[in-house]
């Protein structure tokens, strides 16, 4: 059996932003801002969206674990490490 290399971050989403982006960390949180608003799982979407394309991994690979309903979320990434999270998002 392949040992499943996956990380869990904390994700905090700001909705209706004028751009989406990633703005870094903060205090261990990812901050993110998001067209989007918080409805009928939009933000979500292109939360996970928005991480796939800047990670440069397909979306399957990323899923929102905790926070469905929340601005702050736990997303699980498959395939990463925590170094390359960082180096992305520094």
């Amino acid at each position: 059996m392949k040992e499943k290399n996956s990380i869990r971050i904390t994700v905090h989403v700001k909705p209706r932003a004028s751009v989406n982006r990633v703005e870094g960390w903060e205090n261990n949180v990812l901050v993110v801002r998001l067209t989007s608003p918080p409805v009928n799982g939009a933000a979500n979407k292109d939360l996970l969206k928005l991480l796939s394309k800047k990670l440069g991994i397909a979306r399957g690979k990323l899923k929102i674990v905790a926070g469905l309903r929340s601005r702050s979320k736990i997303v699980e990434i498959d395939g990463i490490t925590r170094d390359h999270l960082r180096e992305v998002f520094h």
